[in-house]
């Protein structure tokens, strides 16, 4: 298994994360052999990719990074997680890893990445690329990490909880906080169309053993 690390998210920018996906994505094809391997080129190459996405939001944001894929030839799927708990949203991602027919390339964006480090151990993922995504390893849950390094967003307390336990960003502060390079109408959309997530997610533990992967980039 091999990962490809991209460290950055630019929403106005998604030409240039799909075109670094795909440099992620042809290094991964060279490298994740299935006998570890990188000499020898593979028989195919890796045409599946699925796509998942972090809290708060749903797999819309991937749109524009998913019709530059697809024009490139790809077969692209978004998961859709739920946000209820760890244990839901990685049910989610091997529901639709399950649908690939062949091979894949699995992304994760923030929390979605978290998602990815798990999922990634079935068996029909080749490789797995992070973009600006958590990356915990194992034994580490979302808190912890959280804590050890803060975002900006929960530094400046802009996120609020509903009664029942699922978290939000203040919708007068998302733009600012959460997707300050989009357009200010589709910020404010993205602000009123979240999906609150469980607060309870972030104490689930990552499993996947040490030493379980290795990294490009």
């Amino acid at each position: 298994m091999t990962s490809f690390e991209i460290g950055m998210w630019d929403a106005t920018g998604s030409c240039m994360i799909a075109k670094l996906m795909r440099t992620g994505i042809i290094c991964l094809c060279l490298v994740a052999m299935p006998n570890g391997s990188s000499a020898q080129a593979p028989t195919k190459p890796v045409k599946n990719i699925v796509l998942v996405h972090g809290a708060w939001v749903d797999g819309s944001g991937w749109r524009p990074v998913y019709d530059i894929l697809v024009n490139d030839g790809y077969a692209v799927t978004l998961v859709q997680e739920p946000l209820t708990s760890f244990a839901e949203d990685m049910a989610a991602a091997k529901r639709t890893l399950s649908q690939q027919q062949g091979p894949c390339i699995l992304v994760g964006h923030s929390y979605g990445g978290s998602v990815i480090s798990e999922a990634g151990t079935d068996p029909r993922v080749a490789g797995l690329v992070y973009i600006a995504a958590h990356m915990p390893d194992a034994g580490e849950s979302e808190a912890a990490d959280g804590k050890r390094y803060p975002s900006v967003a929960s530094t400046a307390n802009v996120t609020k909880k509903t009664l029942d336990g699922f978290t939000y960003l203040d919708p007068a502060e998302f733009p600012k906080y959460f997707a300050a390079d989009l357009p200010r109408v589709q910020a404010e959309f993205e602000a009123h169309s979240q999906m609150e997530t469980a607060a309870a997610y972030s104490w689930d533990r990552s499993l996947i053993p040490h030493g379980s992967r290795d990294q490009v980039g």
